[in-house]
């Protein structure tokens, strides 16, 4: 399941996939693609309008892992439901973090 994200010097890349136009903002599970790739589910109310969808899965992610929302960036797919989502910060410590939380929301 740890193939949802990786790690690298300056923090960790998260493979996501987002839907916007949803109920309520929400992460949910890791699942794995037809492609054979896992990624982490995640809603959001926004539309995926002007970047809308994206600054709010910006915001839900920081909110999930308790980090600044200003070091999560979206830097890949920023059009695409699949995305990937870059976290600043010590990538031991927030792929600890994130394997924790992820566990618990499935």
């Amino acid at each position: 399941m740890a193939g949802f994200f990786r790690t690298h010097d300056k923090g960790l890349d998260i493979f996501v996939r987002l839907t916007p136009r949803a109920a309520r903002d929400a992460i949910g599970n890791v699942d794995e693609g037809a492609d054979g790739r896992f990624h982490l589910n995640a809603r959001v109310r926004a539309v995926p309008e002007k970047g809308a969808a994206n600054a709010a899965l910006e915001k839900l992610i920081a909110g999930f892992l308790g980090v600044p929302q200003s070091t999560v960036c979206v830097i890949a797919g920023t059009t695409a439901r699949l995305k990937t989502i870059r976290v600043a910060g010590n990538p031991d410590a927030i792929a600890s973090l994130l394997r924790k939380l992820t566990a618990t929301a499935e």
